[in-house]
């Protein structure tokens, strides 16, 4: 589950960084962004010990 969570993440992130270069508004930049966030950091805490 944490490698689809960071995988998810890594789309997310990359998308962030394509409306980045497209022109897209800060707003749409700024939530898809912290979805990347939250997913990737959503993978690390699934990975750590219990």
């Amino acid at each position: 589950m944490s490698i689809a969570l960071m995988g998810l993440g890594g789309f997310l992130l990359a998308g962030a960084w394509s409306l980045h270069k497209q022109g897209a508004s800060k707003v749409v930049i700024g939530v898809v962004s912290a979805l990347a966030a939250l997913s990737i950091g959503g993978g690390i805490l699934w990975m750590l010990p219990k």
